[in-house]
């Protein structure tokens, strides 16, 4: 988490933001992104003469000769006007066309990028303001952004809503990504899934930037990304390269539409898709209306894991709890498809709360492997009570928190067999889920003990009253001769 001093520093520059005129969230966001997109540039090159110079070597740079002035650590000192005009006319264009190819994932997204910071005073401020945000800590990177799209205080047009981070490193933390996945979030929104795997690989499995072949699929071929909202699909990409992933495969596109032709293709699937409602028909893909004959985002979404993945391929994914227990035909249809064509292994129910202030629904995460021939024979369930934060509007820091026990437990599943129904977690036989019309709600199968509560008899509790009423009819009386006194 950021610390308060970081936070109001934050908090200033988006008040200078504010008070500029540019008072849209998400474009603030934007902005503020391109500026911390363009202070990183210079860091990674800065890092890189230091290297070099150790090792005595000369490799590629990203600011040429002629193009110095466009750094960071050299613009900052220029005196306003001139800052303004470096900036808007030279730096930005320069980060436009970044990469030669025309054709590559990051020349899409930031083909029409703007530059919409109006006055050169204010354009000094917020570097200011940014200059004096300690950068170097990956960490801090990934904090600084959560902070800025918490700012994103609504849900957005397509119904989506920013996954908290801690719940992503969860997720990640379940699925435990390898050197050799492809991983897609076809929904990425801030890409904070990608984001998140790609720093679990840096943490856990840093011998594949040893292996020429893993880091080069690391860099161009292991992250995959589709959105069909422009800003978040730049401020996700900037996410990715300022995370380190140099070529990070994010697009603009209707997952659910006929224009996605993926299938068989990902290993693994970490995603929050949108809970939209209704879409018509006549915009979702045929093979998807195959499987489920339904207008709702999240079960089409659910059907197009299953197409996208590689069989063996594994999906985590965020559910509204309605998937686990709806009684119309395509509800059943895409739960007896996964228990029965697949492996389903866990079904994880979350509080209520987990969302807010976006939203307040009910969610669960839904954790299964595509094999086409079956092999569901059990599924794990586990009731999270608690995540580390108040399940209020204001999600404050608590002790209470379920995820270590979730992520432990869940790698360590055969020592869940013996678990109780009435315990946080337990295992249900398929065939209890096939007669149960493949219902997932934990309730269904969840056993709650009441305790006896032992009442002393009514004669001894009148007798208290009584004892009680007397007490309190002297205490008036002795009241009364005071003030008569």
């Amino acid at each position: 988490m950021l610390t308060g001093e970081l936070r109001n520093k934050v908090d200033k520059i988006w008040e200078t933001f504010w008070t500029g005129g540019i008072t849209n969230p998400l474009t603030v966001i934007e902005q503020f992104t391109y500026l911390l997109f363009i202070k990183g540039l210079d860091e990674v090159e800065t890092q890189r003469e230091q290297e070099d110079a150790l090792l005595g070597i000369e490799s590629e740079r990203i600011f040429p000769p002629d193009k110095q002035h466009l750094r960071w650590s050299k613009f900052k000192h220029f005196e306003a006007v001139h800052m303004y005009d470096v900036v808007s006319n030279e730096v930005f264009p320069f980060i436009k066309n970044l990469h030669g190819n025309r054709e590559s994932a990051y020349a899409k997204y930031m083909g029409d990028a703007i530059f919409m910071i109006p006055t050169p005073q204010m354009l000094v401020k917020i570097v200011d303001g940014i200059d004096r945000i300690p950068m170097k800590d990956r960490d801090t990177k990934g904090d600084l952004y959560e902070y800025l799209l918490s700012k994103i205080a609504t849900a957005g047009t397509n119904g989506q809503f920013r996954t908290p981070r801690h719940i992503i490193h969860m997720m990640v933390e379940l699925m435990k990504p390898t050197p050799e996945d492809i991983i897609v979030d076809p929904a990425a929104g801030s890409a904070g899934f990608l984001v998140a795997a790609g720093e679990y690989l840096r943490k856990h499995r840093s011998d594949l930037f040893l292996v020429q072949s893993l880091k080069e699929h690391f860099n161009n071929h292991m992250f995959y990304g589709f959105d069909m909202d422009r800003t978040m699909l730049r401020i996700g990409a900037m996410n990715m390269m300022l995370h380190g992933i140099e070529n990070p495969n994010i697009e603009y596109r209707d997952s659910l539409s006929e224009q996605n032709k993926d299938k068989d293709k990902y290993t693994l699937v970490l995603a929050n898709p949108p809970f939209k409602g209704s879409l018509d028909y006549d915009a979702v893909s045929n093979d998807l209306l195959k499987v489920v004959k339904t207008k709702k985002t999240e079960l089409l979404f659910l059907a197009l894991f299953l197409r996208i993945l590689k069989t063996g391929g594994r999906c985590a994914c965020i559910v509204p709890d309605g998937v686990l227990f709806g009684s119309s035909k395509a509800h059943k249809d895409i739960r007896k498809e996964i228990v029965e064509n697949h492996k389903l292994e866990a079904i994880i129910s979350m509080p209520s709360g987990v969302f807010k202030p976006y939203a307040g629904v009910s969610t669960a995460i839904m954790i299964f492997t595509k094999t086409g021939v079956g092999g569901t024979d059990q599924v794990w369930f586990y009731d999270m009570k608690a995540d580390g934060y108040s399940l209020d509007d204001k999600r404050t820091p608590i002790e209470e928190n379920d995820i270590p026990d979730i992520i432990a437990r869940f790698h360590n599943r055969e020592a869940e067999k013996e678990r109780k129904r009435t315990e946080q977690s337990f295992f249900v036989p398929v065939e209890e889920i096939r007669e149960n019309d493949y219902d997932l709600s934990i309730n269904k199968y969840k056993e709650i003990e009441y305790e006896e509560v032992q009442y002393e008899a009514p004669s001894v509790i009148l007798e208290r009253v009584e004892t009680l009423e007397k007490e309190i009819m002297q205490g008036l009386q002795e009241l009364k001769e005071m003030i008569g006194r």
